[in-house]
Order: C-alpha cells, then structure tokens, then sequence
C-alpha cells in the first residue's frame, strides 16, 4: 500500500501545477477590458488637456480685465485732473481779467445771471 500512497501524491503534485497554470492564464486582461481601459485613459487625457487651456483662457481674460481697469483709473485721474483746470479756469475773477484785457467793461444794465445747473 505504501506504493499506491507514492503513486497517489505524485499524480497530485501535477495537478495543483496545472491549477496553477489556469489560475495564472484566468488573470489576463481581456481585449475587451484592455478597449476600456484605453478608452478611459483618452478621455482623460482629453478632460486635462482642456481643462488647462481654460484655465489659461481664464488666466488671459483675468489680465486683460485688470489691463482695462488700470487703463479706466487712469482715465479717471485725468479726467478729474481736466475738471479741475475746467474750474480753476471758470472762476469769476478770472474771467473778469480776460475781460479787461481784451477791453471789455461791466455794464450792470445788460449783465443777466445765469444759475448753472
């Protein structure tokens, strides 16, 4: 009997080999799963790429904003700096030299005053 033990074990030391032969040839990745995963892989690749040229149109349009803005303050100062000389330049005083400079005299009898609004 001790032949028909050997006999037995060496018949199942092949086996449990083989098992794992079809255990290992059962993990390969199907066409299918491979389809997929480069599928998944593209679109990700593609939501990336796009993702980071709106950002960099973000980024652009973000500059030419405070591009503008810095052009509108500008603008602004110098259009406070003209109404400024706008006044200093209306002043009755003023007007009154130019006046007789030019040789012009006051006449209280046709001077009508204007209210600006």
């Amino acid at each position: 009997m001790s032949n028909l033990a050997r006999k037995y074990q060496y018949h199942q030391e092949p086996r449990q080999e083989e098992l794992k032969d079809i255990l290992i040839k059962s993990r390969k990745i199907t066409k299918g799963e491979k389809l997929l995963f480069a599928l998944f892989l593209s679109v990700l690749f593609v939501l990336s790429v796009k993702l980071v040229a709106n950002q960099a149109a973000i980024y652009e349009v973000n500059r030419d904003i405070q591009r503008v803005e810095a052009k509108i303050e500008e603008q602004a100062k110098i259009n406070e700096d003209l109404q400024a000389r706008v006044n200093e330049l209306s002043e009755y005083s003023r007007l009154l030299k130019e006046a007789e400079k030019l040789g012009l005299k006051m006449n209280g009898d046709r001077v009508k005053v204007v209210q600006h609004r």
